[in-house]
């Protein structure tokens, strides 16, 4: 019996194998292959798909995170408010720009709790960065309502949430800046590595394109230190591809989640909730489960690969042990790093498969 893969990425290629090799040989033959027509009108329908005035292609989602930081004004001494339970490329994004993350716990949701975040501003913050964790929206009218009252910019980190919609406005256009992952995995994703900005601001967008090209808006002519950090023309198209068929791809992943809500029936297991006003695109179904470690290695010996979304807190990691924010200071971020587990969800799961997946679950037995 095969294993099921926590993803498996060929099955979104095969979806749409003949518009995906078109698109790749159309590049090939074309002879132009950084800043081009088709990161053009890639950033064009990408903007128009979030309902931002502008998009901008950078290299990666840590780079869309760390160059919004930069344009937004971020540097040493700068405080940034960000939930503890996030991937530790939001927290990158932040310090790689100088500023110092300052971290509040997250809510039932696994989204930032905006109740905590007005307790954690001093007199050095200046940016609040929520991140859309696994495919939820968060409450972006509250966070708004309280960066404005501040007088802080507000940065979204739209890695995992594409698509998705907070009172029906996406994610993403609720900031200054909204930055976007392009990894394989991603619901968007591409054949490599690859990110992209949104904005409504010309002047950022204007700073965010000159930082990605070694600080340069008229070539060889250098304003600024920068990077290099272009969306390169192949990932363009490729991602204009999935693009076109993002809703159809979404709604499948919001199927298959409808499928796990209605067959999961195993009291160990707890899923996830969906707030009133909030969509759900299901980057990750992710449960709860008190004996997690037991129940991996149970579906292990099923045949069936889980995935921790994450088993080290950013504060709690090496890299970050200089903050001296030391194990206990955020014990639901905690608490949620040793009980949460994504299991298998990708697009062209068959039934088959997720039966197989539901079936083990509702089997287990601490």
């Amino acid at each position: 019996m095969d294993r099921i893969m926590t993803n498996r990425l060929d099955r979104g290629f095969y979806q749409y194998q003949e518009e995906f090799e078109a698109a790749a040989l159309r590049v090939l033959r074309s002879g132009w292959y950084i800043l081009g027509k088709e990161l053009e009108a890639f950033e064009a329908a990408f903007a128009e798909y979030t309902g931002a005035r502008y998009a901008v292609g950078v290299g990666n989602g840590l780079d869309a995170l760390a160059l919004a930081c930069r344009a937004v004004g971020i540097g040493p001494g700068d405080e940034v408010i960000v939930q503890g339970n996030t991937f530790i490329a939001s927290v990158m994004g932040i310090t790689i720009a100088g500023g110092t993350p300052v971290f509040v716990e997250p809510d039932a949701y696994f989204q930032i709790d905006t109740e905590r975040i007005e307790q954690a501003i001093t007199p050095k913050t200046k940016a609040v960065m929520v991140v859309h964790l696994y495919g939820q929206a968060a409450r972006m009218e509250e966070v708004r309502a309280i960066c404005d009252r501040h007088g802080l910019k507000l940065i979204e980190d739209c890695a995992q949430s594409h698509g998705s919609h907070r009172r029906g406005k996406m994610t993403g256009t609720f900031g200054d800046i909204g930055c976007f992952s392009f990894y394989p995995s991603k619901n968007l994703g591409a054949f490599g590595d690859g990110g992209a900005v949104v904005t409504d601001s010309e002047v950022y967008r204007d700073r965010i394109r000159q930082l990605r090209n070694y600080g340069s808006s008229v070539r060889y002519y250098n304003k600024e230190v920068g990077v290099n950090s272009r969306l390169d023309e192949m990932q363009a198209a490729l991602l204009s591809v999935r693009l076109s068929h993002m809703e159809e791809l979404t709604r499948e992943r919001k199927y298959l989640a409808e499928v796990y809500d209605a067959q999961i029936t195993n009291p160990l297991i707890m899923k996830p909730a969906v707030r009133e006003g909030s969509e759900h695109v299901y980057h990750q179904y992710v449960i709860r489960c008190d004996s997690r470690d037991a129940l991996i290695t149970y579906l292990k010996e099923k045949g069936i690969d889980t995935i921790i979304h994450y088993p080290v807190p950013p504060h709690l990691s090496e890299a970050y042990a200089y903050l001296g924010v030391k194990e206990g200071s955020l014990p639901l971020t905690e608490e949620y790093a040793k009980t949460v587990l994504s299991i298998p969800i990708y697009n062209g799961m068959t039934k088959e498969e997720q039966a197989r997946v539901i079936d083990a679950l509702n089997a287990y037995r601490a």
